[in-house]
């Protein structure tokens, strides 16, 4: 009787069964960052790959630019399962109680992309993907965005170039230490508040990766700019994980291959994006671009590597030991 009652309120709607078993699987993917930068366009393969794979069983809405929520409230969101899936900045994660993802906010914990992949596409990343699973939140991939570098309105050759400055950057206990490290002012907010805080002297400075500066067009409010790499800038790719348990098996799997897809293309173009980046800098004549030398660079490192040790008790002593056993990094030998 049950089943009937149901039946004749579905075709009074005008949905008949097999209609509401056509509907797609909407999977909403909110971001905080352009469609030009390298997760955005990330984002747009991954729907593009999803919606091929799974023919057509699955849209994905993709929501760039902070159009949904900002970086504070996306957490929540997914959480609550208002939207799917997100790609936050590492540095987002600490607040959940996951500290391990904080080791990523570390500066110079890695020196290039080799030493970076060996861990996010390696047992040790899968290990802290795995801590979200408590949170109702499953990671699927980390994608790269990229190098920082520092930039301020007076030239940064050393690093008390920057003491006394006020710094832009993410919400993170570790980013707070780097900043003050430096003898600089460390100063949290919204990316998407980050350029006017910027043109109005709100703040002296920042650091991103070249993407993140080209794109939110910060070059035009930024006279100098040095070529540091102290720091990586990546992402987790995550869904709600009551969501993602709940799709049909075969459909999970065509999202894990288009996940594995969309990871090799937005780690290939992350790189490209930020030479490209760097080079519309050159090229606006707005902000000079200074690359240090070994020695200058040195110098930044012998600065901010004592961070790790200051945060060893926040993030978790294992977790340095084995990044730095997987990088062959020795920190007493600077």
């Amino acid at each position: 009787m049950k089943l009937h009652s149901l039946l004749f309120g579905l075709l009074t709607l005008g949905l008949t069964p097999l209609a509401m078993a056509q509907q797609p699987i909407v999977i909403k993917f909110s971001h905080v960052v352009a469609v030009e930068t390298p997760k955005g366009k990330a984002a747009e393969y991954f729907k593009k790959r999803a919606e091929e794979l799974t023919g057509g069983k699955v849209k994905v809405e993709v929501y760039p630019n902070s159009q949904l929520y900002k970086d504070k409230e996306e957490m929540e969101a997914l959480q609550l399962g208002a939207v799917q899936m997100l790609a936050p900045s590492l540095a987002k994660f600490g607040p959940l109680g996951v500290k391990e993802f904080e080791v990523f906010d570390l500066p110079f914990i890695f020196d290039n992309y080799e030493e970076l992949h060996r861990v996010t596409q390696g047992p040790i990343g899968a290990s802290i993907l795995k801590k979200l699973e408590p949170k109702g939140i499953v990671g699927l991939a980390f994608w790269d965005n990229g190098f920082k570098s520092f930039s301020a309105n007076t030239p940064i050759r050393t690093p008390a170039d920057l003491k006394g400055k006020k710094l832009r950057i993410q919400s993170s206990k570790v980013l707070e230490e780097e900043i003050r490290a430096l003898g600089a002012l460390p100063q949290v907010m919204a990316f998407s508040e980050a350029y006017q805080a910027l043109q109005t002297g709100v703040v002296d400075g920042t650091e991103n990766p070249h993407s993140n500066m080209y794109t939110q067009k910060m070059h035009e409010v930024q006279k100098y700019m040095t070529v540091t790499d102290h720091g990586y800038l990546g992402y987790a790719v995550i869904v709600n994980k009551k969501f993602w348990d709940g799709l049909p098996a075969d459909v999970r799997g065509q999202l894990d291959t288009a996940m594995k897809e969309s990871t090799a293309y937005a780690n290939k173009i992350a790189k490209e994006e930020n030479d490209a980046s760097l080079e519309g800098i050159r090229k606006s004549g707005k902000t000079q671009i200074y690359v240090p030398t070994p020695d200058e660079r040195m110098a930044f490192k012998r600065a901010l590597v004592p961070v790790h040790k200051k945060m060893e008790s926040r993030i978790g002593e294992q977790i340095l030991r084995d990044i730095y056993k997987e990088t062959a990094f020795d920190p007493t030998k600077l």
